[in-house]
C-alpha cells in the first residue's frame, strides 16, 4: 500500500518543506493549498507530477475541509499521515495589556491555529482510520506551554496554542484507543511567513526544520500510549 500523507498550510515556509522532504522520500503527498498565487507549490508539483497533488484548503472553513477530504478520496482510499502544519500570528496582537487588544485578530487566531486541526481531523477521519499508521501529527509552539510561558502579551498567539495543545490530548483520550498515533511538536524558530513577511531573524530555515520535524513524525516512539509535546532537540515541554 502506498505511503500517503496530507500536510496543510503546504504554500510556503514549513509546510512546503515538509511537502518536499516527504516527496524526497517517496510518498504520495496531497498539499493543503491556501495560496494558489504563491509559485512554489505548482513548481514543485511539475517535479513530482504523479506524487504531489494541490487541494484547495481554508482550514478555518469546515466546508473547505470536508472537500479536500472528498478530492483526496478521488486518488487516494487511505491517509498515513495528517500533518497539522497551518498557522498564523499576527503583530497585532502582541500588544501588553495596558494598550488596545485586537480581539478581532484573537479571534482570527484561535480559529485557525486551534479550530483547523480539529476540522481538518474530523473532515479526513475516515481516511486516516484506514491507514496503516493511522498517524496524526501538530504542529504547535512552545507558546501554548503555560508551565513555562515567559511571554508578556502575544495573548491570542499563545493562548491559540494552548488550545490546540488541549485538542490534541482530547483528540489522543478519544482516538488512541482506536490505534491511531500522535505526534505534537514545537519546531523551533523558523524563517517563515507566519506574520506575514518572512522572518528573518529567526534561527532555523524552513528545509533545516522540516527534517528534523519528519524524522520525528514518521520515527517510533517508546511509548505511543503517552502523548507529550517534543521539541526540535527532543526535549519534552511541559502542558
Amino acid at each position: 500500500m502506498e505511503r500517503t500523507a496530507f500536510v496543510t498550510g503546504a504554500d510556503r515556509g514549513l509546510g512546503f518543506a515538509l511537502c518536499a522532504g516527504l516527496l524526497d522520500k517517496g510518498w504520495l503527498v496531497f498539499a493543503g493549498q491556501y495560496m494558489p498565487d504563491w509559485p512554489d507549490l505548482a513548481a514543485l508539483a511539475g517535479q513530482y507530477p504523479e506524487k504531489l497533488h494541490l487541494v484547495p484548503l481554508d482550514v478555518a472553513s469546515a466546508e473547505s475541509a470536508a472537500a479536500a477530504a472528498q478530492a483526496v478520496q478521488v486518488i487516494s482510499d487511505h491517509l498515513d499521515l495528517l500533518i497539522n502544519n497551518a498557522g498564523v500570528n499576527s503583530p497585532t496582537v502582541r500588544a501588553p495589556i495596558g494598550e488596545p487588544q485586537d480581539y478581532g485578530e484573537m479571534l482570527r487566531l484561535f480559529d485557525v491555529n486551534a479550530l483547523g486541526p480539529l476540522r481538518v481531523v474530523e473532515a479526513f477521519l475516515l481516511l486516516t482510520g484506514r491507514g496503516k499508521l493511522k498517524r496524526l501529527c501538530f504542529v504547535s509552539s512552545e507558546a501554548g506551554s503555560v508551565a513555562r510561558s515567559e511571554r508578556t502579551a502575544w495573548y491570542g498567539y499563545c493562548m491559540s496554542k494552548a488550545a490546540l495543545n488541549m485538542a490534541v490530548k482530547n483528540l489522543f483520550n478519544e482516538l488512541r484507543p482506536q490505534g491511531y498515533t500522535f505526534r505534537l511538536y514545537h519546531p523551533g524558530w523558523i524563517r517563515s511567513y507566519m506574520g506575514g513577511q518572512k522572518d528573518l531573524e529567526a534561527d532555523l530555515e524552513p528545509e533545516q526544520a522540516a527534517g528534523m520535524a519528519i524524522a520525528f513524525f514518521l520515527g517510533d516512539l517508546a511509548n505511543e500510549d503517552r502523548l507529550a509535546m517534543i521539541d526540535y532537540e527532543g526535549q519534552e515541554w511541559p502542558w
